[in-house]
């Protein structure tokens, strides 16, 4: 097996396990679980089921969802460190693969995000970009097609492209050595604001000094805002999912040290 092999297996391997623990899968298991149990143990298949319900509720109820994100969300980036950085990094967040309109392929929603702003802070503090993503699916990799987004949409050209990643951990370990032979120990680092705890901790690991150039948050909104309404929506129901995806990826973190 060859290592580019095994790293894409353990890749799959992952989505695969995370599926089964974030929802809506895990709570909608959790209630199959129990309504199998109370044919044969009545108490302990309802308290499962009832489990189930419960934490289905919880991560789409907006008043949880938010106390979710708060331990998660870093604050916005202000001007005094940002002019302490080498270089930005922007770290990719997927592609959408059925874009005809784009000629095939093209970044998503959330990667689009993170380039928004990672183009703003290039034109305003002229410092070199890199952009990181593989190609766990499709042709071409997210490193490729966040370059052509920067270039066409943005008029900025990437420095270093780096597109042999396929997760947080491998866009901190592949980008490092990039960054390091130029003499880049410092970084501003564009990512999602629930995305930065993680995304920082595995750069800071590889001897990258994090300057947090966070995106898009998700819980710190206005009154007007969806997800700060008191009952459920698709608002908040993705913002839960995204919070307890964030949760998992840092328990992993702290487990595999």
């Amino acid at each position: 097996m060859t290592f580019d092999l095994a790293l894409m297996l353990l890749f799959w391997l992952k989505k695969l396990v995370s599926a089964f623990m974030l929802p809506p899968l895990a709570p909608l298991l959790l209630i199959a679980l129990g309504l199998l149990l109370v044919q044969r143990w009545r108490r302990a298949g309802l308290a499962v089921a009832w489990t189930g319900l419960a934490i289905a509720l919880l991560l789409v109820l907006p008043v949880t969802v938010g106390w979710m994100l708060d331990g998660l969300e870093t604050d916005p980036l202000t001007a005094t460190p940002a002019r302490r950085a080498e270089a930005i990094v922007i770290v990719g967040g997927g592609k959408r693969r059925h874009a005809p309109e784009y000629g095939g392929e093209t970044v998503n929603r959330l990667t689009l995000e993170r380039l928004r702003y990672g183009a703003r802070l290039a034109h305003g503090l002229r410092l070199p970009v890199l952009v990181s993503g593989g190609a766990p699916i499709g042709e071409r990799p997210e490193g490729e097609l966040m370059k052509a987004s920067l270039e066409t949409d943005f008029g900025i050209t990437p420095r270093w492209v780096e597109a042999s990643s396929l997760d947080t951990g491998q866009n901190a370990e592949f980008s490092a050595p990039l960054l390091k032979a130029a003499g880049v120990r410092r970084v501003l680092l564009v990512t999602h604001a629930a995305h930065m705890r993680r995304a920082r901790a595995e750069f800071e690991a590889r001897g990258i000094e994090v300057i947090a150039a966070p995106t898009a948050w998700l819980g710190k909104h206005d009154a007007n805002d969806q997800v700060l309404s008191a009952l459920p929506s698709a608002t908040s129901a993705y913002a839960g999912w995204y919070a307890a995806h964030e949760w998992l990826g840092l328990l992993a973190l702290r487990l595999s040290r």
